[in-house]
């Protein structure tokens, strides 16, 4: 079974999913293939950041890097030295279970990982539009690519007639 190829209009309904008028298919195409219609997600988001979302993407940048790993186990072992062996039995901040260093831990943890998941969802919503950027980008390339395939199938019958034609008068003035 030969499949009929599909117009630049059809491709647009079908993507759309939705019975447009004459009217508002040209409108439709027209935008997609003479305006630019990528944006620049990073300049989207950056002007619609608050300042909380500033401060969530600094936090997740600084707790998620190496230096603030071997900062943070520094930071530990320093706890553990200074509470168990540095400082004499009744000068200790914390002792050996060391409570007041989990309550530190858990604080630390409980802050931390609600800023680290806004800076998440922040970056979730920019992948999001960065692939409906994709989506609409891919359309118009498809849209014009279909639309100079046709064109060159048009060239090439036009061809086709003309070296007909040329023929044909050649072999008329050879006769």
């Amino acid at each position: 079974m030969i499949q009929k190829k599909k117009t630049k209009k059809e491709i647009v309904k079908m993507l759309l999913n939705s019975d447009l008028g004459e009217k508002d298919e040209e409108e439709l195409l027209n935008l997609l293939i003479d305006q630019p219609i990528s944006i620049d997600v990073d300049k989207l988001e950056e002007a619609k950041m608050t300042k909380g979302d500033f401060i969530a993407d600094k936090v997740s940048e600084v707790a998620g890097s190496w230096a603030f790993i071997f900062l943070f186990i520094a930071f530990l072992v320093g706890w553990v030295v200074l509470n168990t062996i540095l400082l004499k039995d009744g000068n200790k901040i914390d002792p050996y279970p060391f409570i007041l260093l989990n309550l530190l831990l858990s604080c630390i943890a409980a802050l931390q990982a609600p800023i680290i998941m806004m800076s998440q969802n922040r970056q979730a919503e920019k992948d999001s539009l960065r692939n409906q950027n994709d989506y609409r980008i891919d359309l118009k390339s498809e849209l014009i690519l279909e639309e100079l395939h046709d064109k060159i199938i048009e060239l090439e019958k036009n061809q086709k007639q003309i070296m007909k034609y040329l023929k044909e008068n050649n072999n008329e003035k050879d006769n």
